[in-house]
């Protein structure tokens, strides 16, 4: 697609009354955006688009610069892909009513890696025991090469995306709202770690969009949409998570659920789901398995990096390393492999990683360091 036709696909998309559908079915008709842009009056009232609609849209791009609108942003480093684009997300462009613009910020390369995104969801009201699940699970996915997404929202998804970056992988942050807009505001850290070194923040809404509660569903279609998998780890019956396990199964994408206390009030939706068919997680491998997801840990090091690693270590330190090797593992875990003392692997633990070869992955989680 040409740059001239591009910007009347962004003409569209900056304006709120032209979904997915009703772009498609103007493209459809007039087979460019430019002519559907440029219609008169008449022509769009003949193909059904609405008097009270097409009356907002000609008032609009009267006084819409599409100029204006790209050169903003360029100047705030906004990148663009349309569904006619090769680089577009596959598993996204599979679904019905796929965004016909994603808006995305990012300081390093686009890519979406279609077989290893699985999203991470869950209550705002995130509770002790949703904190600890839903980190864990996130953790190991990263550790297995996985790409974690999800909406950057208060509670499971903040967790979510904070325990992918400091894992060391990569995560997607999918906004309802322009992607200009940070929201909540106390995540803006988390957001330029994300767009400058972790990952990337994208949306379908135009910039400057301000949030509000009527995008959020559309927003958690492209959550799914982007993933093979969908992994609910805490949220009450009514939760908005459960709109995105919904989209979910409508898009053909696998749903999992992390069963919680049942005095919890905020294990009652993963609960919901289970009932419904929902695979039940205790463990990253109930994930992996059901998405044929394997031989991808990151934390792996090859046999000569491994050798490299060993030269100079102690029998306990090697000890540590072997049981290591092909999995991340809590502190607990290692004491009752090794046998050795809490303080003496407290000790032998910091000194592996002063030497660049362990990672403490928080939470009392250890593995091999990112190579």
């Amino acid at each position: 697609m040409d740059n001239d036709e591009k910007k009347y696909w962004l003409g569209f998309s900056a304006f709120p009354g032209i979904g997915p559908l009703r772009f498609a079915l103007l493209l459809k008709f007039f087979k460019t955006a430019q002519k559907a842009w440029e219609a008169k009056r008449e022509k769009l009232l003949e193909i059904g688009l609405g008097e009270k609609l097409t009356e907002s849209f000609c008032a609009f791009r009267m006084s819409f610069s599409l100029k204006d609108y790209i050169e903003l942003l360029n100047k705030k480093s906004i990148r663009v892909l349309t569904l006619k684009d090769s680089t577009y997300p596959k598993l996204l462009k599979e679904i019905a009513a796929a965004p016909f613009v994603l808006y995305i910020r990012t300081d390093g390369e686009i890519a979406f890696d279609d077989e290893r995104n699985i999203a991470v969801v869950g209550t705002r009201k995130i509770t002790s025991y949703g904190r600890e699940v839903t980190a864990r699970l996130t953790r190991d996915l990263v550790a297995f090469g996985c790409t974690i997404v999800s909406g950057m929202a208060y509670g499971v998804d903040t967790v979510a995306h904070h325990t992918a970056i400091e894992s060391g992988g990569r995560t997607i942050a999918v906004l309802g709202c322009g992607v200009d807009v940070i929201h909540p505001q106390s995540n803006t850290p988390l957001y330029w770690n994300i767009v400058r070194k972790y990952g990337m923040v994208i949306s379908e809404f135009p910039a400057g969009q301000y949030a509000s509660k009527g995008l959020f569903p559309a927003r958690n279609r492209i959550i799914s949409g982007l993933s093979r998998g969908v992994l609910v780890t805490e949220g009450a019956e009514d939760s908005g998570a459960l709109i995105t396990a919904r989209c979910a199964v409508e898009q053909g994408r696998e749903v999992f659920a992390i069963p919680g206390p049942i005095t919890s009030s905020l294990s009652a939706g993963p609960a919901k789901l289970l009932k419904q068919g929902a695979k039940l997680v205790a463990k990253v491998e109930d994930i992996l398995e059901e998405l044929n997801i394997r031989n991808m840990q990151i934390n792996k090091l090859s046999n000569r990096q491994m050798d490299e690693s060993m030269i100079e270590l102690s029998i306990e330190e090697r000890k540590i390393l072997e049981i290591l090797q092909n999995e991340n593992m809590h502190f607990d875990e290692i004491i009752r492999r090794t046998g050795l003392e809490s303080a003496k692997l407290g000790g032998l633990l910091t000194v592996l990683e002063m030497k660049g070869i362990v990672k403490n992955f928080g939470a009392g989680m250890f593995g091999w360091k990112r190579r």
